[in-house]
């Protein structure tokens, strides 16, 4: 059970990133449900950024959670995110008071430099963002002051060491990613313990790729008799590590915070076969050499061409695991009104905010041959 943080009552997080849609707006009464369900079992963290779903998961969880549950009764984080900010002391200020009114509180639990790489950390340090932050939780606006981290494990040793007051550090870290060389979540896991810091997880379905596995994968699991989800086994793979103290899911539906909860409300530690079967699943999915994409879109707001990049990604990714599946329909509706892969004009800026690291740019130009005729 975590000590570090006494008011986190359980190691569950609600991730606000993909909450449920009725077009372009988030579905407020099908949150709302959400929201009720999840603290009605006992847990109480909510994670959110300013830039999430364009803006609208802040002022969904005030619609939802702020303006219905007593202050104390949950625990909210929120981030300060590079580009939305002018970078000076008082930009930062102003920012953050716009965060708190669109959440509908007048303080945050937690509050995390936002997706922070080398770049961004000499961009944050340069306008004085980490000791701005700890000023705001000297003021009482901010509980505690933390990071989320998309680097190499020696940037986040940088970090910590230069910034050894942060609290918690916020990384991507799924069974998977664990020893990819791009994501390193097993080196920034033990930077983590060298530092004495507890671990926020991010992506432990790695954007739902751990929860819809091939065919050949899901029978690894299937094979273990226990009826659970695919999902399970990848949330309880992370909380199954001592250093991770939240685990966090970007739940878009009822039916994911049923599952999630009926296994995480008592959590039980992965077994001996569990994790050799984790093993074989791995060994599994690195064959097939799959795109691997989170669906972010963290590189679809600043795309010239409106190119939808992870559908495109997804499209691939189906048509490698699923043969006769119809990924040439979708492609052609998810291109309908965007700019197709043959468009991109290589500005590089979503490589530039891709959290995975991934070649976008080389892999659009295999999309193009595989689907544009």
């Amino acid at each position: 059970m975590n000590t570090s943080f006494p008011e986190i009552k359980k190691n569950f997080g609600f991730g606000c990133m993909r909450l449920p849609m009725k077009g372009p707006e988030v579905d407020l009464e099908e949150t709302c449900r959400m929201v009720d369900y999840f603290i009605e079992n006992g847990f109480n963290y909510f994670d959110t950024a300013h830039g999430y779903l364009g803006g609208k998961s802040e002022t969904a969880l005030k619609a939802c959670l702020t303006s219905r549950y007593p202050r104390e009764s949950y625990l909210l984080v929120d981030k300060l995110t590079n580009g939305l900010f002018e970078k000076s002391p008082e930009g930062i200020r102003k920012f953050f008071a716009s965060q708190l009114e669109a959440c509908g509180v007048d303080y945050f639990d937690f509050y995390l430099m936002h997706a922070q790489n080398s770049e961004y950390f000499e961009a944050f340090k340069a306008c004085k963002a980490y000791e701005t932050a700890f000023e705001l939780k000297a003021e009482g606006k901010v509980r505690h002051v933390g990071i989320s981290f998309h680097d190499k494990a020696d940037v986040l040793d940088r970090i910590l060491t230069e910034y050894p007051a942060i609290e918690l550090v916020q990384i991507q870290f799924n069974y998977m990613d664990y020893d990819d060389p791009g994501i390193q979540s097993r080196q920034c896991y033990e930077v983590c313990e060298k530092h004495g810091k507890p671990i926020v997880v991010m992506e432990p379905v790695k954007g739902g790729t751990l929860a819809k596995l091939p065919s050949d994968a899901a029978e690894v699991l299937e094979s273990l008799g226990t009826g659970a989800s695919q999902a399970s086994y990848a949330l309880r793979y992370v909380a199954s590590f001592p250093q991770i103290i939240m685990t966090l899911s970007g739940m878009s539906n009822m039916q994911q915070m049923t599952d999630n909860l009926s296994f995480m409300k008592d959590f039980k530690p992965l077994t001996e076969r569990e994790f050799a079967a984790i093993d074989k699943v791995k060994e599994i999915f690195m064959s097939k050499r799959l795109i691997a994409c989170t669906g972010c879109r963290y590189c679809t707001a600043g795309c010239p061409m409106e190119s939808p990049i992870p559908d495109l990604f997804a499209d691939l990714n189906a048509k490698v695991l699923h043969k006769n599946w119809n990924s040439e329909w979708y492609f052609m509706v998810h291109t309908q009104g965007h700019g197709k892969p043959s468009d991109c004009v290589e500005c590089g800026q979503c490589e530039g905010v891709c959290p995975q690291h991934l070649p976008i740019i080389d892999t659009l130009k295999t999309v193009a041959k595989t689907f544009e005729k």
